[in-house]
């Protein structure tokens, strides 16, 4: 039966209470994201104040963090994620009383858009690493899957909420849901049974530790890094989306802001197809990677030529469902093929490459829409995404005839070599939640989304 394996990961008891808390706390993230956008534009009367808010969320993660892996790797996931999420929902409520005393200004806001960054900076690589302790090995790839089915349903739910309940108790009411979300993800932590959690190891030998350490295994691991700019490439000039399907419908399509919301529902869906596709894999290996970037981006190409909306927007479906297949493919090898030791370091570096893409490729597509038209825009961005992704097939397929030779270092003892991308998930912790933690991580939608 399809059905029960796609849902193969409820069968775990912490599993079952994670997804039930990572949804609660993503529909409250998208609830704070409207209610803070739209309180920033309404003191400022500006977009690009509301661009500086998100900006001042991810900034502390490109910066800090590699501290951020050091700690994953040093302390308790489960401890470093409760005070994570304590503290984010103290912010949250801080945010309720700043827009309950209807300010007039935006720096108190930013000040704790700042702060709640420099929160998820370092925490958020324990939050990936303490996802691996809610699932089997053997049941990563769909837990990572259900997981993008999650963070999609609660985007949806968290927008649509969001209508609901700014109009009936104003702004200060989202922030308050938002702040309850994260109490309910320390319900969930509190009542997971410990017998049940798959711990990895940590980092106990000196030579073991710090941000040294982080940087030396990526840079000594040639797939990673192939990984890591491809996964660069697509999340900058490759998956920027809201630029572009806001510049086609402001343009070419003349379909004006209600065009952009029918082409939102539509990458929306498209990325819970793409979860389904993903949940009913048993395995996910980096082949699958470069067959999604491939087809995301002469997708991308084409929907440069769409005559209509109707076209773009059937073309958001596949782009988007690959968008998804992409991410959650990263993240699982990501994190089976490396070392558990390391592997909070390596879930902080991958999140400096999110950060980074996004931080690069809004601006850069921005500037190619605004000199060359949305249409060649896209084009061009597809191109480079399809020359990209041939030359991370060329580098990997050398790794692979020349990994015997170099006998590459395995993950955890037991576990597939970790340097040509194993077909199939190894005896490894890995997490659930790398993809789409509890709390609102990085969705497989390249843009701004602050994580918690």
């Amino acid at each position: 039966m399809v059905l029960p394996a796609m849902l193969r990961s409820l069968r775990h008891h912490n599993y079952r209470l994670w997804a039930t808390a990572d949804l609660v706390s993503v529909t409250g993230t998208w609830m704070q994201v409207l209610a803070l956008n739209w309180l920033i534009l309404s003191i400022t009367h500006s977009a690009t104040s509301v661009g500086l808010g998100l900006v001042l969320q991810a900034l502390p993660t490109i910066l800090l963090g590699p501290w951020g892996g050091v700690i994953a790797d040093r302390l308790p996931a489960r401890t470093v994620v409760a005070g994570g999420q304590a503290a984010q929902a103290g912010l949250s409520a801080l945010l309720a009383v700043i827009a309950a005393g209807d300010p007039s200004g935006t720096g108190g806001l930013y000040a704790v858009s700042l702060l709640s960054g420099l929160v998820t900076s370092l925490t958020s690589p324990a939050l990936g690493r303490f996802g691996s302790e809610v699932v089997g090995p053997e049941d990563l790839s769909n837990g990572l899957a259900l997981g993008s089915l999650l963070s999609s349903g609660g985007r949806i739910l968290g927008m649509s909420l969001a209508g609901v309940v700014i109009p009936l108790v104003g702004v200060p009411g989202a922030f308050l849901a938002n702040a309850a979300s994260f109490g309910i993800v320390l319900v969930a932590i509190a009542l997971m049974r410990g017998g049940e959690l798959h711990v990895a190891p940590r980092a106990e030998e000196k030579s073991e530790r710090g941000i040294v350490a982080g940087f030396r295994h990526v840079l000594r691991t040639p797939w990673l890094l192939v990984t890591f700019g491809l996964a660069f490439v697509l999340g900058s000039v490759g998956r920027n989306y809201q630029v572009t399907m806001a510049a086609m419908s402001e343009g070419p399509l003349h379909a004006g802001a209600g065009g952009y919301g029918a082409l939102s529902v539509a990458f929306a869906v498209g990325t819970v197809l793409g979860g389904l596709v993903a949940a009913a894999r048993a395995r996910l290996p980096l082949k699958l990677l470069i067959v999604a970037a491939m087809l995301c981006s002469v997708g991308q190409m084409a929907s440069g030529g769409a005559p209509n909306l109707v076209v773009f927007g059937a073309l958001m479906l596949p782009i988007a469902a690959g968008a998804v297949l992409i991410d959650t493919t990263v993240s699982t090898r990501v994190q089976i093929d490396n070392p558990g030791h390391l592997r909070g370091r390596v879930i902080a570096a991958q999140g400096m490459v999110g950060a980074a893409s996004g931080a690069v490729g809004g601006p850069a597509l921005g500037a190619m829409c605004d000199t060359l038209g949305p249409r060649t825009a896209l084009l061009v961005a597809g191109t480079i995404g399809v020359a990209a992704a041939a030359a991370a097939a060329y580098a990997l397929a050398r790794l692979r005839r020349t990994a015997p030779a170099e006998a590459p270092a395995t993950a955890d003892p037991g576990t597939a070599p970790a340097g040509v991308g194993a077909a199939a998930p190894a005896p490894a912790a890995v997490p659930v939640a790398a993809a789409v933690p509890a709390g609102g991580g990085a969705t497989a939608v390249r843009e701004p989304v602050p994580a918690r």
